[in-house]
């Protein structure tokens, strides 16, 4: 800016030396627009200089946090969430920093194209942390503590209520794509969190089932919006615990996507309360990153995992509906490839042998961020390959998700192959090593096991609670 105005004094003196002052007030507005275009690009150099991180980050690496709405409240002894968050979260991350590290690309013209794709801070960083726990020892501790004193509150219900169906856990053992929902439930109601007494639980569950509200006849999907809003009505008034908090140490699962539209005539739940729902994803307003946390969807399977001592002969695989535009993508790529198996409707041999014959299994973003296909190919050894951009991992806060699987962004499906054969031998060992690891985190069980899928939603609540008051 300074150099500009020099110039301009500069000029403005040598005009008055060598012209009459008609001739130099001429040159003045002459050179004026010049001079102070001169300025404004000095200012704006300044502070693209200034600010030019901003533009080096790439869109798959851009990590937003919400913090959730609540009521004036003052946090006393909050728990440190943030100890498990890791500086740059899985979710957010592109794989084709494996492509790079992995030589695949080698130093070709095809590598310098995928480095300008990804941010530099990221180049020739070696992605897979072997570490299965971001901090075991600390979390080892913790869920200790956990166990010993988290208490939760349900409110009750009884058999002869109308909605006893909903409120209560089933009477038989849970199946299908949506079991989580009804795994916890049914296992909470029977374990040493249970608290009848109100003044000591950390926490409040809200125990309506989104899946079973779908299925009755009385309510259906057009009307679980108000019943959730009439819930919310009756136990603010019938309950001093809600209004103690607005709701921030209140909690409901829900693992069927009909969850994610649910509390729309209920928005002091969506803004408040825990979520703990299988469709967390950072793009759907219901869901709060932090506030909220990732419910695993798993198929039950009875019995021992498979044996897993074959050799598996395809490089990924994946079977399900195109319904959606990234599905209907990776058809469209790698739909005739003799590596990659995409199919789109029946199988000619059985979903479990496809996944045991692939060294990768695919879980690509359909109608909703999550499908049970996680599970799937942790059950199977398969390493999971997860093509969904910002979806909040189950357990995330926990496990280090880069050291049993491989997060692919939408656009660079592509790359799929290139990026998949980067990965060395030894480095994809070590993968399928910690999926035989982590499988048990990813395991329901009618009578819990310790560190099984419910006590890791139960040490998730764990981190999120909080003593609150409201202030007046």
């Amino acid at each position: 800016m300074a150099s500009s105005f020099f110039l301009l004094h500069t000029i403005l003196t040598r005009r008055r030396d060598s012209n009459t002052q008609s001739h130099t007030l001429k040159s003045f507005f002459f050179f004026m627009p010049t001079t102070l275009a001169l300025a404004t690009s000095f200012l704006i150099l300044f502070y693209i200089s200034s600010t030019s991180n901003l533009f080096f980050i790439h869109p798959h690496h851009l990590h937003i946090t919400h913090h959730p709405i609540r009521p004036s409240i003052i946090l006393e002894n909050p728990p440190a969430i943030s100890t498990f968050a890791p500086p740059e979260p899985v979710v957010t991350s592109t794989i084709s920093d494996f492509a790079i590290n992995g030589g695949v690309l080698g130093e070709t013209e095809g590598q310098e194209k995928l480095k300008k794709r990804v941010a530099p801070h990221l180049v020739g960083k070696y992605i897979n942390d072997k570490k299965l726990f971001h901090d075991k020892d600390f979390f080892l501790d913790n869920y200790k503590e956990m166990n010993r004193s988290l208490k939760i509150y349900v409110y009750p219900h009884g058999r002869d209520d109308p909605f006893a169906n909903v409120l209560l856990p089933v009477d038989f053992e849970p199946e299908g794509n949506y079991a989580s929902e009804s795994y916890f439930k049914k296992v909470l109601m029977k374990s040493h969190f249970i608290t009848k007494n109100p003044s000591k639980a950390n926490l409040f569950f809200l125990p309506f089932s989104i899946a079973r509200l779908r299925h009755d006849p009385r309510v259906g999907i057009d009307g679980i919006q108000d019943f959730i809003r009439d819930y919310i009505f009756n136990i603010t008034h019938q309950y001093p615990y809600w209004n103690r908090t607005g709701g921030a140490d209140h909690f409901y699962v829900a693992c069927h996507s009909i969850g994610r539209s649910a509390m729309e005539k209920a928005i002091e739940v969506k803004l408040n309360a825990i979520q703990v729902v299988c469709s967390s994803s950072y793009y759907l307003s219901s869901y709060v990153a932090h506030k909220d946390a990732s419910l695993p969807q798993i198929w039950p399977r009875q019995g021992d995992p498979p044996n897993l001592a074959i050799e598996r002969t395809k490089l990924a695989f994946f079977a399900g509906s195109m319904n959606s535009p990234v599905r209907e993508k990776l058809l469209q790529v790698w739909r005739d490839d003799s590596e990659i198996s995409v199919h789109f409707g029946h199988l000619k041999t059985s979903y479990a042998e496809e996944l045991l014959a692939s060294k990768f299994c695919l879980q690509v973003k359909g109608f909703e961020v999550n499908t049970a296909r996680i599970g799937d190919a942790l059950y199977y050894g398969c390493v999971p390959v997860i093509i969904a951009n910002h979806y909040d991992l189950p357990f995330q806060d926990i496990l280090n998700w880069q050291s049993f699987s491989v997060v692919v962004a939408t656009l660079d499906i592509p790359l799929l192959k290139k990026i998949l054969r980067g990965i060395s031998i030894e480095e994809y060992l070590v993968l399928q090593r910690n999926v035989l690891k982590v499988r048990e985190h990813f395991q329901w069980h009618l009578s819990p096991v310790d560190l099984d899928a419910f006590y890791m939603v139960m040490y998730e609540l764990w981190l999120r609670r909080s003593t609150l008051r409201v202030t007046t």
